[in-house]
């Protein structure tokens, strides 16, 4: 996801996003306890979303 399709969201939107990704990132997470994870480069994919979202939510924040 880039940061110019998260800037057009509202925060109400980015926050639901934010939520999904992390319940994501905690079920990849699970799974790799059992060693069973098929895409392993999604771990960092989905931790910089979340990063990218907390960004743009900042911003906001601060205008």
């Amino acid at each position: 996801m880039k940061a110019k399709d998260l800037k057009v969201l509202d925060i109400e939107e980015l926050m639901q996003k934010e939520k999904a990704i992390k319940k994501e990132l905690y079920a990849l997470n699970y799974q790799r306890k059992f060693g069973k994870v098929e895409k392993p480069a999604r771990f960092s994919q989905l931790k910089k979303d979340v990063a990218r979202i907390k960004t743009v939510l900042k911003e906001r924040e601060s205008k």
